[in-house]
This record gives C-alpha cells, structure tokens and sequence, in this order.
C-alpha cells in the first residue's frame, strides 16, 4: 500500500466532507476547518507527478479561493447566504478534483 496516496486521497476527500459539513452547520469554526483541510490538501497536491497533476492542483486552488472568502464573507459582514453560496462552489471544485483522482487512479491500473 502507497502511504502518501492514502494521506494524499484522505486530505482530498476530508477537504470535501468538511465544506459539506460547513452547509449543515453553518458556523465560523466549521468553514475555518474546511478551509484550513482544503489548504493542507492543495499542499500535498504540489509534489504530485500524475497525468493530471495540473488540473487537480487548478480544483486545489479554486477550492481555496472559494473557501477563503467564504470565511472573510461570514466572519467579517456576516453575510451567510456568500459564504454558503461560495462553499457550494468549493464543494463543486474538490468533486471535480475527486473525480480527476478516480481517473487518474484508473489509468494507473490499465497501465498493469
């Protein structure tokens, strides 16, 4: 078993379980731990040599730029409808780079 894809694939899914949990509970603390898993996810997507390494560190960062506001929108005006709105977004963007994970994960198999 490849240790640093299970950590990889963890962070990934971990950054897209934690933005939905920010939808049903909709508080500061909750979009500060998305947004904080999401960073350490697109970390850990920099050192990534796949076929599709450039389009999972782009979801990576759309993800980011979409959450990061998203805190700054709820903490700072208090504006909880753009903080859902572009926590949608970074739910969009990490399905996206899990679904790049899939693919990538079944061109490794064709491979053997």
């Amino acid at each position: 078993m490849d240790w640093g894809k299970v950590i990889f694939i963890f962070f990934a899914l971990m950054s897209l379980t934690t933005t939905v949990g920010f939808l049903y509970e909709q508080n500061g603390t909750a979009l500060f731990v998305a947004a904080s898993i999401n960073l350490v996810s697109t970390l850990l997507k920099i050192g990534v040599k796949n076929i599709l390494s450039a389009e999972l560190f782009a979801s990576s960062l759309v993800a980011d730029l979409h959450l990061i506001p998203a805190f700054i929108f709820l903490e700072v005006s208090g504006n909880n409808t753009m903080a859902i709105a572009l926590a949608i977004g970074a739910i969009v963007a990490n399905i996206f780079s899990l679904a790049l994970v899939l693919i990538e994960a079944s061109k490794a198999r064709e491979e053997f």
